[in-house]
């Protein structure tokens, strides 16, 4: 596993020290301390909750099941990793470390969090840790400072961050290919979601989020995550939203699939699929993120009206708020280390915000797109209830077909979703490449 990763991890590994260099002498601190973490206890309860490495920890090393652990870094000293490997019958005690990494860390081995802590350098130090118990005796600042710096050049990944990530999408494309085909075999929720981590080969725990695996009207809950056990009388739409993970790196992939009778749907779903692949054509340097936001919301417009939703022109649709009913979210955000990754809105490397579009409260991304981000482009064209209600009161009305509209919502909706590299050039979808190999 990871072999592509492995020749591409000493570039990584050097760009963080440079990166972490800069943000220590902006910060004025001499040390960067890392924390993974530990397990956060569930209430009035002796079980925890599963355990997720801080991703500024599995930015330094490929590392998730080491509660406790801290990597340790001062500019032109090799890093250390600090290794609690506890004395414990009642887990699984984490392995020896091994691999393509270790040799750039000197490595401690400790028993416990506290022997941990008494390992770290002492003197001026960033230290960015979670809120969570075992790591008493430092004083945990994450200084804005030096995150803005590491958030903002985060957003550019190296080779062998997009090796992970090509990975990650080559994971969830299997899985995706398995779920559509138990929902053509008439499975439920439950059971296509089974399918999916089966597929996997990952638990829900491993997966980057909790999956959204939605049959016909259940198409239209942005997150629906109820999965019924049952099947229904009739499997008309199927909408998934799922990930996967490598190494701690995530993908993010959305398909919606129509059942052979309903062609009406499955033609609205090309039309949507089409207008998707155009989007991804316009991730490119210098586009402006929110920008394309907006020309989506003037496309899916364009999608409405073809397709006999609604009567008015598509600029009149965005203008008036209409687009919005039907395509609620933003057009997608950074991916990464987490699904929706850091610095979507910052400024600059100093921090900063930039405000999203007014009417456009769910976008999340306002960045101008550069070379090396990596970003998803998920249109979605839905049948929400709640929002048709809004709609059906206002003057615009007039200007919908609704007998078309209620004819539709029986699907739910259709959502489209890759994970697409920003290049020098043409960019490099993650997800269609993935399929093409599944």
């Amino acid at each position: 596993m990871h072999e592509q990763a492995a020749p591409l991890y000493p570039h990584h590994l050097a760009t963080l020290r440079e990166r972490a260099d800069q943000a220590l002498a902006l910060g004025g601190f001499d040390h960067l301390l890392v924390a993974a973490g530990t397990p956060l206890r569930k209430f009035l309860d002796d079980q925890d909750y599963p355990f997720i490495a801080n991703p500024h920890f599995r930015h330094w090393l490929p590392l998730d099941g080491a509660p406790g652990s801290w990597v340790a870094y001062t500019p032109g000293a090799k890093p250390k990793l600090v290794f609690v490997q506890p004395r414990d019958y009642w887990h699984v005690v984490p392995e020896a470390p091994r691999g393509y990494w270790v040799e750039h860390f000197d490595i401690v081995t400790v028993r416990s969090a506290a022997e941990a802590v008494a390992q770290l350098p002492a003197g001026s130090c960033a230290v960015i840790a979670p809120a969570c118990p075992g790591i008493d005796g430092v004083e945990v600042n994450n200084p804005p400072a030096v995150l803005d710096y590491l958030h903002w050049y985060r957003s550019y990944k190296t080779p062998y961050e997009l090796a992970l990530m090509r990975e990650a999408s080559r994971i969830g494309t299997r899985a995706h290919r398995a779920a559509e085909a138990a929902f053509r075999a008439g499975r439920s929720e439950f059971g296509i979601h089974l399918t999916y981590l089966a597929a996997a080969r990952q638990t829900d725990a491993e997966l980057p989020y909790a999956s959204i695996v939605a049959l016909n009207e259940h198409g239209a809950v942005l997150h629906y995550t109820r999965f019924d056990r049952i099947p229904p009388h009739e499997s008309r739409s199927f909408l998934i939203d799922a990930g996967a993970s490598a190494a701690g790196y995530a993908s993010d992939i959305t398909r919606t699939y129509a059942a052979p009778h309903a062609a009406e749907f499955q033609a609205l779903i090309d039309s949507l699929d089409a207008a998707q692949q155009g989007f991804v054509a316009k991730v490119r340097a210098g586009q402006s993120y929110p920008e394309l936001h907006i020309h989506a919301h003037h496309v899916i417009a364009g999608v409405l009206r073809e397709h006999g939703f609604i009567r008015m022109s598509a600029e009149s649709a965005v203008e008036s708020g209409v687009s919005s009913a039907f395509f609620p979210h933003g057009l997608g955000h950074p991916i990464g280390l987490q699904v929706h990754d850091v610095a979507g809105f910052q400024q600059s490397e100093r921090g900063g915000s930039i405000a999203r579009p007014n009417g456009h409260p769910y976008l999340r991304m306002t960045r101008v797109l550069e070379a090396g981000m990596v970003v998803t482009i998920e249109p979605g064209l839905y049948f929400i209830d709640m929002l048709l209600a809004e709609l059906r009161n206002q003057p615009l009305a007039a200007d919908i077909d609704w007998a078309k509209v209620d004819a539709f919502r029986q699907y739910g909706g259709i959502r489209i979703e890759d994970d697409v590299v920003c290049t020098d050039g043409a960019p490099e979808n993650l997800t269609r490449d993935a399929f093409a190999l599944s």
